[in-house]
């Protein structure tokens, strides 16, 4: 797996930044993802492809999700060739065209799945979109949910990132 980066990269530091609430943060450094482990690149992004997909199962609704596979990052001030971190960013369409109190719902039902809500409200768009950050500090995953009521249709955009993994000793990050 390549590493992906330019815009990518971008969007994901933001959201780590935006993401790290106080549970998902290290004591040491409140500024970088918590330590995750020790990794393959493979097995990280296949960690955070099955989060992705126990939140799919959350959102309770028929619909479709994009195809966009998961992503690795460079843990930022960390040795690249050692330490990386993964994302992935995936909007979902419910069939029926309504999301009316899906997010709501997730408010509600995260906790009972090991996720702790650290943000519920609008964003500072126009639009007010309603969003949901959570932390799974057994997973070292964070996810935040975007509600794009006014796009046709409604859709969920979903950005789930890691945290820092570490290769085995004698690997490199792929």
């Amino acid at each position: 797996m390549k590493i992906k980066v330019g815009a990518a990269a971008l969007l994901v530091s933001l959201v780590l930044t935006s993401l790290s609430g106080c549970a998902m943060t290290d004591a040491k450094d409140s500024d970088s993802p918590p330590f995750a482990g020790i990794s393959t690149t493979s097995q990280a992004t296949d960690a955070t492809e099955k989060v992705s997909s126990e939140l799919f199962d959350l959102i309770g609704l028929k619909g479709k999700a994009t195809e966009p596979g998961p992503g690795v990052l460079e843990c930022a001030g960390k040795d690249p060739e050692k330490f990386f971190t993964t994302f992935h960013s995936w909007t979902f369409t419910p069939a029926s065209g309504r999301l009316d109190g899906v997010m709501e719902r997730l408010k509600e039902e995260l906790p009972k799945h090991g996720w702790k809500v650290v943000d519920f409200g609008p964003d500072t768009s126009k639009n007010k979109n309603l969003r949901i950050t959570a932390d799974n500090d057994a997973k070292k995953h964070s996810v935040k949910i975007t509600h794009w009521a006014k796009e046709n249709p409604p859709q969920l955009n979903m950005m789930v990132v890691s945290g820092c993994y570490q290769v085995p000793d004698g690997e490199k990050v792929q």
